[in-house]
């Protein structure tokens, strides 16, 4: 009997570990790395003068219709002001690639000139 509990677990041990390793971590970089692109193409050339560097936190996620939806925006500054751009400029823009619906934490630079 203590055999068979034996075999038992590590037949699940090995199979838990082939679906683990079946994932690709790798493509997820990549698709992050496209998503990023395209989401900074969409914040370029603000409508406001930025005055100071700062950094910024996005969190948002990815609906059915492949449309991203921001969640909430962390600025040190202009809290407000940066939140509204941000939200107007990425609320319901369509993303080219695929993603799956999961919750995403972009941070963000904003340059003075």
């Amino acid at each position: 009997m203590k055999s068979i509990k034996f075999v038992l677990v590590a037949i699940l041990i090995m199979f838990s570990n082939v679906i683990l390793a079946s994932t690709n971590p790798t493509e997820d970089k990549v698709k992050m790395t496209v998503i990023s692109k395209q989401i900074s193409k969409l914040l370029e050339n603000p409508s406001f003068p930025v005055e100071r560097n700062s950094s910024i936190t996005v969190r948002f996620t990815v609906n059915n219709n492949n449309e991203i939806v921001v969640l909430s925006v962390e600025a040190a500054h202009d809290k407000e002001l940066i939140e509204s751009y941000i939200k107007s400029r990425l609320n319901y823009k369509k993303l080219k690639s695929n993603v799956k619906s999961s919750i995403y934490t972009l941070p963000i630079k904003m340059v003075s000139l």
